[in-house]
């Protein structure tokens, strides 16, 4: 069965990431059964002479197997001037394709469902090849992202992306290291490099024991644009409750 999902990432990459979006996270490949987790993503998009733009995801999710985690969650965007509104639902799915410290590279695969709040607006669907690699302190994370949005009215169409992140682990309360985020383009038709997104920047991670097993994670970086199309700069967030 994990074959046959790394079959179908893979194969993804060939049939169908929009743009970052400013709350969006780094995804580890990794699935603990049984836990559940409440999280709150936001981050803000500053981009002179452009429209600034700040997010917000609210998920609930669990370790439905050991390796298998879903989370559902709601989206609220505000562009500059105006108020929070409700964007879109998702349904994320995350599959733990081999056990940590198994292989050389531990492996996982991630599909996403995305609903506009305007329902004209089509759906996304969001496949994705995790990746991670630790050397006794040192994680190091990179991820490939294929997006395809799904649009009644205009032609669908397909863009590729990346993540990546190192990290070291200090201490359990508080890591350091770097993360980055890009979009290469429309499948088939990627846009020069200079037309390209890429943004990169220092990050902070954390785990706080709170008693019995429930913990609080955080992680939060600035990202500074590398490119034109890039955003000036990046700050983003996240805070995970896990019970």
């Amino acid at each position: 069965m994990k074959k046959q999902l790394i079959a179908a990432a893979i194969a993804a990459f060939g049939a169908s990431m929009a743009h970052a979006g400013p709350a969006d996270h780094i995804f580890t490949p990794n699935v603990e059964y049984g836990e559940r987790e409440i999280e709150f993503s936001a981050g803000s998009f500053r981009d002179h002479g452009k429209e600034d733009e700040t997010a917000g995801v609210l998920t609930f999710g669990m370790g439905v197997t050991q390796f298998w985690f879903t989370e559902i969650g709601v989206e609220y965007e505000r562009e500059r001037g105006e108020s929070f509104r409700r964007e879109a639902f998702e349904w994320e799915n995350k599959f733990q394709l081999t056990e940590p410290g198994q292989y050389f590279i531990d492996l996982g695969a991630l599909v996403e469902i995305e609903r506009p709040r305007d329902h004209d607006e089509g759906w996304e669907l969001k496949i994705g090849l995790l990746t991670q690699k630790d050397f006794d302190k040192v994680q190091l994370n990179f991820n490939l992202l294929a997006e395809r949005h799904y649009d009644s009215e205009e032609k669908s169409r397909t863009e590729v992306g990346y993540q990546w992140q190192a990290k070291y682990r200090w201490m359990p309360q508080f890591e350091v290291g770097l993360q980055g985020l890009g979009v290469f383009g429309n499948w088939g038709s990627w846009e020069r490099n200079g037309d390209q997104e890429h943004s990169v920047g220092p990050a902070i991670f954390g785990k706080i024991q709170t008693g019995g097993r429930t913990a609080i994670k955080y992680n939060a970086a600035y990202l500074v644009g590398l490119t034109k199309p890039s955003p000036d700069h990046t700050l983003r967030a996240t805070v995970e409750f896990e019970f």
